[in-house]
């Protein structure tokens, strides 16, 4: 009798989520889909008019306007959403997902270097925070809620609603997974995902063409490990880079804070003229021309320089740590496939797997997400070489140590060699 009853109440929790994993999946969902549909006509459009390009340093200065005048404490972005978690209070605005999908764009449309997952984990976030509002949900349940729209906005994003599943409960504190989210989580990530690709939104397919390998090729293994350390340094190269740059604005500009975004702007026309391209800027996802250095091409080689990782690392450091908005995950996407394929090249490895670890792997170590990322690795390049992406992100997230990109994301179990166990 007592089991019967217990697989009553697990049965009405079940059906409690999914209820409310609905209205947050279809909104979160369809905002995705408008800001991809979206950000595909702004990039075209900064492609057809690189001129616009010039026009960075004034954007950046409206993108500032636009947070003071109305964004209070939205700027704090994911973070936010992520102290809420944490310790619900003050509540994620609504107001946060037009803003942001707005700056995003003007961001990009301008020629800033910044991702995408931001904005949609920004949406997710605050749709699920008003809907939890409206359901008058106690604090444990909005943690709850607010978890699934980080999950609906990261798996709508990049249609790999596991995925988001998983990076939603496991980017909240290094270590640790609460599992209580964790059906609503795969619910709203999945249902918003169909929800996306409902409105006729179609994903970039990555591909490794490699046969499959040997499970047990201890050279490959080998390199792969020492691959994974490098794009553990790399991730956390680019946290420090990023936070760097924020303080260091900072503290050089005390006063009039829109000359950060605007000197932001002027850094980036800089630096596109010293790496003579445009390749750098935007999504970096495919480039204007066929054989331009972006994220697909990385996968082929010769398809990036040796040192193109580096290039996007600086680009999107100065855009996100000067006041630009958007994500950083595809950025890391960018980095870790562009230092994978470098690495392949240096070590006689496959270009197209080792673009492909380093795609997920700086990712691991940038978020401190190794699961996340190895699912990550199977949704989008498929579970043939599952044991390499997961050598590759276990080991990047160790050698990343406790930093990240989210300054909210909090130190649950430290890691091996920190000193504090």
């Amino acid at each position: 009798m007592k089991r019967s009853f217990e697989h009553f109440f697990i049965a009405r929790h079940l059906l409690y989520w999914t209820v409310l994993a609905i209205p947050v999946s279809i909104v979160a969902g369809s905002l995705v889909a408008l800001f991809l549909w979206l950000l595909d006509l702004v990039t075209r459009f900064r492609w057809e008019h690189e001129w616009l390009l010039y026009l960075l340093p004034p954007a950046g200065v409206v993108i500032h306007f636009l947070y003071k005048l109305w964004g209070k404490n939205a700027e704090a972005g994911n973070n936010l959403i992520m102290e809420e978690i944490h310790e619900p209070g003050g509540g994620v605005p609504a107001r946060m997902a037009p803003l942001v999908l707005i700056t995003t764009l003007i961001t990009h449309l301008f020629g800033g270097s910044a991702g995408r997952e931001g904005t949609a984990v920004q949406i997710g976030g605050s749709m699920a925070q008003l809907l939890g509002k409206w359901f008058r949900l106690s604090k444990e349940d909005i943690r709850i809620i607010l978890m699934m729209g980080i999950a609906a906005g990261f798996g709508a994003v990049f249609g790999t609603p596991l995925t988001g599943a998983i990076f939603a409960l496991e980017v909240i504190a290094i270590g640790r997974i609460k599992y209580n989210a964790l059906v609503p989580c795969l619910i709203a990530s999945l249902f918003a995902d169909i929800v996306c690709s409902a409105w006729g939104i179609h994903h970039t397919a990555y591909h490794i063409n490699l046969t499959t390998l040997s499970r047990f090729d201890y050279l490959l293994i080998a390199k792969v490990i020492l691959a994974g350390v490098a794009f553990g340094l790399a991730g956390s190269l680019f946290a420090a880079a990023s936070h760097g740059v924020k303080a260091l604005a900072n503290r050089a500009i005390k006063h009039y804070k829109w000359m950060i975004p605007a000197t932001g702007g002027l850094i980036i026309i800089a630096l596109t003229f010293i790496t003579g391209t445009t390749d750098y800027l935007g999504l970096g996802v495919t480039a204007k021309s066929p054989d331009g250095i972006s994220i697909v091409n990385a996968f082929h080689e010769n398809g990036v320089t040796s040192w193109s990782w580096l290039w996007k690392l600086v680009f999107t450091a100065v855009t996100l740590g000067m006041g630009f908005k958007g994500g950083e995950v595809t950025p890391l996407f960018f980095i870790g496939a562009a230092l994978g394929n470098t690495l392949a090249i240096l070590t006689g490895a496959p270009v197209d797997l080792f673009a492909g670890l380093g795609f997920i792997a700086v990712f691991a170590a940038a978020t401190n997400t190794p699961i996340a990322c190895t699912i990550m690795g199977a949704e989008l390049f498929g579970t043939d070489h599952i044991l390499y992406f997961a050598i590759a992100c276990f080991t990047a997230y160790y050698f990343s140590g406790h930093s990240g990109i989210y300054s909210a994301q909090r130190v649950a179990v430290t890691k091996p060699g920190s000193g504090d166990q």
